[in-house]
């Protein structure tokens, strides 16, 4: 099996094991109802599984699974934290481009009808702390637009319960995002190595949440199945007529 999401998904076998034990391990605590990728609701961003549980205890889950450090680091950006560095390098980048206009008048282009707004071409002398700035830059805007995805998700409140799945290895107490819990991987079993806060969600965000996860099942069983979007058409006609 795991081979097989493998292939068909494009990822790793690691990645794809990871997410087996936490739909087992999800199933085993009561969530009956779960699927794999499931696309969230009020967010762009995919769950690599999401689980429900009904009754009393009702309850949603989002279990993201890291088999990496950077592959945890990239969806993991301290959003406070880099603002105020992206505000600090912005800062550097004026005062280099202030000095760099007085010592360089002649990297000036005139292409605005105002001297005052004329732009200058600052790479041309490959200023090497100039560089340096305008690389970080760059790094901190991905990281603030791109990044964010553990953050986003918990703000939005896209489910009760969050789950970061790692291997036994791989498990640092400070790059766990702030809410979620963790589940560790050893000999094909998952353990709680940190428990997760509880978000409250209201009963249509259950239901929503719910429904993309039939949603999800649905496209998984139709791969399976072999059934395509033309033929479901096709009989939605037939039926019409």
């Amino acid at each position: 099996m795991d081979q097989e999401l493998s292939k068909r998904r494009g990822e790793t076998a690691a990645h794809s094991r990871l997410k087996r034990l936490a739909f087992l391990w999800a199933q085993a605590q009561g969530y009956t109802a779960g699927a794999l990728e499931v696309s969230l609701p009020h967010c762009r961003y995919r769950a690599d599984v999401a689980a429900y549980r009904p009754g009393t205890g009702t309850a949603t889950a989002i279990f993201e699974c890291k088999q990496a450090r950077p592959d945890l680091r990239r969806d993991n950006c301290a959003t406070p934290e880099t603002r105020q560095r992206l505000e600090t390098v912005h800062r550097r980048r004026q005062i280099l481009e202030k000095h760099l206009r007085i010592h360089y008048p002649t990297l000036r282009i005139a292409d605005s009808l105002f001297p005052e707004f004329d732009s200058h071409n600052f790479a041309a002398i490959g200023h090497r702390n100039y560089t340096r700035v305008l690389r970080e830059l760059n790094s901190l805007h991905h990281r603030l637009y791109d990044c964010t995805k553990f953050e986003t998700i918990v703000r939005y409140r896209c489910a009760n319960l969050f789950f970061l799945v790692v291997p036994e290895e791989l498990y640092r107490e400070p790059d766990i995002p702030v809410g979620w819990g963790a589940l560790t991987e050893a000999d094909g079993e998952l353990i709680i190595a940190r428990k997760p806060s509880w978000h409250d969600t209201t009963e249509e965000c259950r239901l929503r949440f719910l429904q993309r996860i039939a949603a999800a099942g649905t496209r998984l069983l139709n791969r399976e199945l072999k059934i395509t979007f033309d033929e479901v058409e096709t009989v939605r006609r037939r039926a019409s007529l």
